[in-house]
């Protein structure tokens, strides 16, 4: 392994985090960060750099981990979501950590008067992040990159489901980083439920709303502060005007992606009545055009693990036993589904109704549900009844009809006529809202989601404000207050006139 001659390693170690408890490598972390203090910004862009180094100079090696966890799934894929994909926000937080971290002046106006106001963004301490199995690395190093730009350690626990994977992170991490900024926490220290119980100063978890409820729950205990990246049924609506050819290609696409195996993909679609038949036909037609073999093709994404393929293939068979209509794309001469594979055909089902468990269920596989609708209204009054999903899709143009649903529905994003759009905005933040999660991260979003935004203040007022909100209050002191109510009665006054007038 040769690593980048401009990547100081100074500081990294060969003391694997695996040599000392959860808790010892928490102390060890915060004693390292109380000694050293605040970071400087060319001790953050160093740490960024080098977490940049672990995943590009061992990318095959991970790439190879990552098939093997999954059973089958495309270098391509592993190496454009889980390396590549970290690069765009890694190296827009190592390009603007310095700016970010200034301390700025506020309300210049009343420093002439004698009161200054500077606000600076501080680090919290110590970070603590828990990623998932769909996405291990990038859903671990992305908000890990924020992390280190807004000046904190790192103590980082990758999904145990993906076991070699993490495995091969823990092994190299200490070639790149000392215990004392980043520590790589693996099944052997414990579970998740013991992470999430740990007295860090943030802790950021990206998974399901139950585990993430469970996470919350713990960190509460001990009121560390969290940002919960989680799930959900993401809806997509078809225009009646859009081009339905163009509307079920970017749709069973985008249904597919990690065979389905991400909080971004889109769950159900609702698609003008008149237009239903040919939307499903050409959906089906896509997959059929995309996977002539599914069984023994190493670029179909096999589902994670047994309990979630029995998950799928049960959410399947109990829509087909209360009436929806199944249409399934299966290769002549394959048999599908395959447990041992752990493949599943792509689905699409139609006729899905309340009391279904799909309804209710996120899928997290090759299965799109497909409702007609009349009007507009009828869809989003579904969306709306629901959780709120972590992002919406639409297909159309951007026009009355889409600002109605954005109106009228909630998401953590939407997205027009393309997979997951706003993930390549280095401006836009990514996370949810109500059930699909809470807090934000991405550019400078990640940057203040693991900062303190701190007030300083310096007064040379002539006037004492502790000496005029305590006691003896002084006829001087009840005219002020009573002309103070006066004057902001009057403003109220000529605000209610105003707004009438709009």
């Amino acid at each position: 392994m040769t690593k980048p001659a401009e990547v100081n390693t100074a500081a990294a170690g060969r003391v694997s985090s695996e040599a000392h408890s959860m808790t010892e490598l928490l102390e060890i972390q915060r004693a390292a960060f109380l000694r050293d203090g605040i970071p400087d910004a060319k001790t953050r862009i160093d740490r960024i750099t080098r977490l940049s180094s672990l995943l590009l100079d061992n990318s095959e090696e991970i790439a190879a981990a990552l098939e093997a966890d999954f059973g089958s799934r495309p270098r391509e894929l592993s190496m454009a979501t889980d390396i590549v994909g970290c690069m765009i926000d890694l190296t827009h937080q190592r390009r603007h950590a310095e700016k970010w971290m200034k301390e700025v002046n506020v309300a210049k106006g009343q420093g002439l008067a004698g009161f200054k106001q500077r606000l600076r963004h501080d680090p919290l301490g110590v970070v603590g992040i828990m990623g998932p199995w769909n996405f291990p690395l990038n859903l671990t190093f992305v908000p890990a990159g924020s992390a280190f730009a807004a000046g904190n350690r790192v103590l980082m626990r990758p999904s145990s489901v993906t076991a070699r994977t993490t495995d091969v992170i823990a092994k190299h991490a200490p070639d790149y980083f000392s215990i004392e900024e980043l520590a790589v926490i693996t099944s052997k220290h414990g579970s998740g439920s013991d992470f999430a119980k740990l007295k860090v100063d943030h802790m950021f978890f990206t998974g399901s709303p139950e585990v993430g409820s469970s996470v919350a729950q713990e960190a509460a205990k001990n009121l560390v502060p969290v940002t919960l990246e989680l799930g959900g049924k993401n809806p997509a609506v078809v225009d009646p005007d859009a081009d339905i050819d163009k509307a079920a290609k970017f749709l069973a696409d985008a249904r597919m992606v990690n065979g389905g195996q991400v909080c971004l993909c889109p769950d159900y679609v609702f698609v003008p009545e008149a237009k239903l038949g040919e939307f499903t036909d050409k959906v089906i037609a896509r997959w059929k055009e995309k996977f002539p073999t599914i069984r023994s093709n190493s670029e179909y994404t096999s589902t994670i693990n047994e309990k979630n393929f029995t998950r799928i293939v049960g959410l399947i068979e109990d829509a087909e036993q209360l009436g929806a209509t199944k249409h399934q794309v299966i290769p002549a001469g394959e048999s599908l589904p395959d447990a041992e594979a752990r493949k599943i055909p792509p689905t699409l089902l139609t006729g899905v109704k309340a009391g279904m468990k799909i309804e209710e269920d996120e899928v997290f596989g090759p299965v799109l549900t497909v409702y007609p609708y009349r009007e507009l209204s009828e869809a989003i009054s579904h969306i709306s009844s629901h959780p709120h999903p972590l992002t919406m899709y639409w297909s159309g143009d951007d026009n009355a009809n889409y600002k109605k649903l954005i109106d009228g529905t909630r998401s953590g994003s939407v997205n027009a006529n393309d997979f997951a759009t706003h993930l390549f905005s280095l401006e836009l933040p990514f996370g949810g809202v109500g059930k699909s999660g809470m807090g934000a991260y991405h550019g400078r979003t990640g940057f203040e989601t693991f900062s303190h935004a701190r007030a300083v203040t310096v007064s040379t007022l002539p006037v004492s404000i502790a000496e005029m909100m305590s006691p003896p209050f002084t006829n001087r002191d009840k005219k002020m207050t009573n002309g103070q109510l006066k004057m902001w009665a009057r403003f109220n006054r000529k605000a209610i006139k105003k707004n009438k007038k709009r």
